[in-house]
């Protein structure tokens, strides 16, 4: 209900920038962080998976006029560390350099709520970022828990991607796999934003309207 209050403020979601990061897999293997299906029974599905394909961790910035190049982790695993480094060297200074006057958002995965990384947002962004948080930290808006829904990186982003990189043939090897994300990210055009912005206001309408139920069926 804070966040849609926040929206009713002109120029408000404009000043939104979303965050997330992906693991993709050559072999086809796309894993969304907090993602959580919901069903009325057990559908008893199996899948299978190739054991061992190389990967690469992505980190996507989306907001409502662009979707800065994404960025691949040198590392196998997303740090506290790694992704503090991330937000200092590459992500601030490019969104400082479009606008000073942002609001950033990210999730609850743990590298986030990692205490060095919310000290440097509480000194970079004071009462302009949204995410999860403790008692001494100030944010703008704190993030909640188990929400892909209600982000456009998950209920927009990773799904375009991912349609755009595992077709046949398959990416051979991790270079071909990261042409292919670059390439998709950047066939992203400022009216598919524009769509994807009256979907989260819409999305914010509903969650409010269901008093925080699930809207997965959307």
């Amino acid at each position: 209900m804070d966040f849609q209050q926040q929206l009713e403020d002109d120029g408000f979601a404009e000043k939104l920038v979303f965050s997330d990061e992906a693991t993709f897999h050559v072999c086809g293997k796309v894993n969304r962080h907090n993602v959580r299906i919901w069903g009325t029974e057990n559908p008893h599905a199996a899948m299978e998976h190739v054991r061992d394909s190389p990967k690469v961790n992505v980190f996507c910035v989306i907001s409502s006029c662009k979707v800065y190049r994404p960025f691949f982790f040198a590392e196998s695993t997303v740090s506290g560390i790694n992704y503090l480094d991330m937000l200092q060297l590459w992500l601030m200074p490019q969104l400082h350099e479009d606008s000073e006057d942002l609001i950033f958002q990210h999730d609850g995965a743990l590298p986030h709520f990692h205490f060095d990384v919310r000290a440097h947002l509480i000194a970079n962004l004071p009462g302009r970022w949204i995410g999860h948080t403790s008692q001494s930290d100030s944010p703008l808006l704190p993030w909640p828990p188990r929400s892909p829904d209600l982000t456009p990186c998950d209920f927009f982003l990773w799904g375009y991607i991912k349609d755009r990189v595992h077709i046949h043939p398959m990416p051979r090897d991790l270079p071909q796999l990261r042409q292919r994300i670059v390439e998709a990210v950047a066939a992203i055009n400022r009216q598919m934003l524009q769509h994807v912005w009256q979907e989260l206001g819409y999305r914010i309408d509903i969650c409010c309207v269901t008093k925080g139920g699930h809207i997965e069926h959307l």
